[in-house]
């Protein structure tokens, strides 16, 4: 992306490098072809940014840097913007009268977590490596041609084929729930029906994995008593994000702005 090709971008009299639009730019998705949305987004994101961290020093605020992580720590940007929106956002916690009132609306919306039963055929790969990625699919589609045509063979070529260890239980890994595996294993368990194997390999940072859903659990409607917490702190950030974004605003509507007009896209 030639960052000449668009205009500089300028808050309240500070210029922004190019190069801090463009390295953000690639945060941000755009149609083929079209390189100029996705400046368009890291330009307001940028901005946005700017104005936040403008008003911290303004307000002199000293950035204390929070562990988001196991050794990891926000940066000191990140920290300042954190404590600006922590002094000046504030919401008040909804009533039990407006929490009860929001499960009403449609109480099957609030259920336990689902449970799944889940046997899998592994291919293993380092998905960076494009050399082994492509090996690990040939695999894994020769796998999977076969089992479309014999599917009562999943054990069987578990245990002779997956790279898992348990390939020693036919690949049986037992009951799941959300957040006991990695996010693009569980986003084809949210749809697979029991009884079936996927289609096609899905790839995880793992390697290829041949998916059979042996046994769904789906979750249980809560009572309103066993889903109120969880429903008064949806309900909190919501109202968070919502007067962070008029607050946002507010600084915008204050600032000079150039190169940036902080509108949907």
């Amino acid at each position: 992306m030639k960052a000449g090709l668009f205009p500089d971008l300028i808050v309240n009299g500070e210029t922004v490098p190019h190069a801090v639009v463009a390295a953000e730019a690639q945060n941000h998705d755009a149609p083929a072809g079209k390189p100029g949305i996705a400046w368009r987004k890291a330009a307001n994101a940028v901005a946005v940014r700017t104005l936040l961290l403008q008003e911290a020093h303004r307000q002199a605020l000293t950035p204390e840097p929070a562990e988001v992580g196991p050794g990891r720590f926000e940066t000191d940007e990140e920290a300042l913007i954190r404590g600006l929106l922590e002094t000046s956002v504030a919401v008040d916690a909804p009533t039990e009268e407006e929490v009860k009132a929001e499960w009403a609306r449609d109480p099957s919306r609030f259920r336990s977590p689902p449970l799944w039963e889940v046997s899998h055929i592994l291919c293993a790969c380092d998905p960076r490596d494009k050399e082994a990625k492509e090996k690990a699919l040939q695999r894994a589609n020769v796998l999977s041609e076969r089992l479309k045509v014999r599917p009562r063979d999943f054990v069987a070529l578990a245990k002779t084929d997956s790279d898992c260890g348990s390939k020693s239980s036919g690949g049986a890994l037992g009951q799941l729930g959300p957040g006991d595996t990695v996010p693009e294993f569980e986003k084809v368990l949210l749809d697979l029906d029991e009884g079936a194997i996927t289609p096609e390999p899905v790839l995880s940072r793992h390697g290829y994995h041949i998916v059979r859903m042996d046994a769904v659990a789906k979750g249980q409607e809560l009572p309103f008593e066993a889903a109120k917490r969880a429903i008064t702190i949806a309900m909190e950030k919501a109202a968070w994000a919502r007067s962070a974004h008029g607050y946002v605003q507010e600084l915008a509507a204050a600032a000079q702005i150039t190169g940036a007009d902080l509108k949907p896209i």
